[in-house]
């Protein structure tokens, strides 16, 4: 029981973060489409993201309790301690660690401040493609065709958000800022 619920709550990770890390790319760009209001999408992001916190505390307490495996809790703490599948599964604690820390930064959002808030969550970039990576070292479902066209499809996902994001970038998207700090320079009182 404790192996297929390490697997099932893998999966539902993967998917999760997935879903976090396409809904934060696509908030910074203030996506909206019609009859979508803005705050529901990071709305949905916030609630999403406490989601994939369970989700990703259920699958490392399963994995650490499953007599199978035998991990122990220093090996869901410390990199690449197991004896167990060591790269993969240290792998999978970085990313762990990653997630935990973008999660208790933005529950301390108010005392940390935004900037260095918005540097931890930054990390997501990193816990996201190292959380799959993992998912496909350790898994023993990894190159099964189901879990192998859902980390496709999860790819596909985030894929298809940053190259929205790239392409809506606009080149005069900087207009605005330099005529304001060329407005700002020409008011300067002249020595």
């Amino acid at each position: 029981m404790l192996w297929y619920t390490t697997r099932g709550a893998g999966a539902v990770s993967l998917v999760l973060l997935t879903a976090v890390v396409a809904l934060g790319i696509l908030s910074s760009l203030r996506f909206e489409a019609k009859g979508w209001p803005r705050f529901l999408t990071a709305g949905l992001h916030r609630n999403l993201a406490l989601v994939t916190l369970v989700f990703l505390g259920l699958h490392i307490v399963t994995a650490v309790v499953d007599p199978y495996t035998n991990l122990g809790w220093a090996s869901a703490i410390v990199p690449f301690s197991s004896y167990y599948r060591t790269f993969w599964l240290g792998l999978g604690t970085i990313a762990a660690e990653l997630v935990a820390a973008i999660g208790i930064t933005s529950l301390a959002r108010r005392f940390i401040g935004p900037r260095a808030w918005k540097v931890v969550h930054g990390l997501a970039y990193a816990a996201w493609p190292i959380g799959v990576v993992h998912g496909l070292g350790t898994g023993t479902d990894a190159w099964s065709a189901w879990f192998f066209a859902l980390t496709c499809a999860c790819i596909a996902s985030v894929g298809f958000a940053v190259v929205y994001r790239v392409l809506s970038i606009s080149p005069d998207r900087l207009t605005d800022p330099r005529a304001a700090f060329r407005a700002a320079v020409d008011r300067r009182p002249k020595p």
